[in-house]
């Protein structure tokens, strides 16, 4: 099921010490991966001190884009589940000096609970 949910888009969760190895090059000194979602190429990963938005690119993926967002930065997040019809749900989050959220579309499935909750423990602890 994990395989095929990857590829209907929902955020599958990665192994914690993988990724700490992955991205030990750019993480701070101090800091480690808490938690980390893949959505097909693209990753969410929670870090004690930041949540880094991973975009890979191209047809190759060899191009990559890092967005790091330290947790003082978000003002507020917003998340809208999936109805009947409708299999996408939204994730969007705002950042102090950003006039537009930056917003990720995810399925439908019990990781968007674990997503917003890991979330709310980064920003409001």
């Amino acid at each position: 099921m994990g395989f095929l949910s990857g590829l209907m888009g929902n955020a599958s969760e990665v192994d914690v010490g993988q990724l700490n190895e992955d991205l030990g090059p750019i993480l701070a000194t101090n800091e480690g991966v808490e938690l980390g979602f893949k959505l097909i190429r693209d990753m969410i990963i929670f870090t004690n001190k930041r949540m880094i938005l991973i975009d890979k690119q191209g047809m190759t993926g060899k191009r990559v884009e890092y967005h790091s967002i330290p947790y003082p930065a978000i003002t507020h997040f917003k998340v809208e589940t999936s109805g009947h019809f409708d299999l996408d749900s939204e994730l969007k989050i705002y950042i102090t000096g950003a006039d537009e959220p930056i917003s990720r579309e995810l399925r439908a499935g019990d990781d968007i609970v674990a997503i917003q909750k890991t979330l709310a423990n980064c920003i409001f602890n």
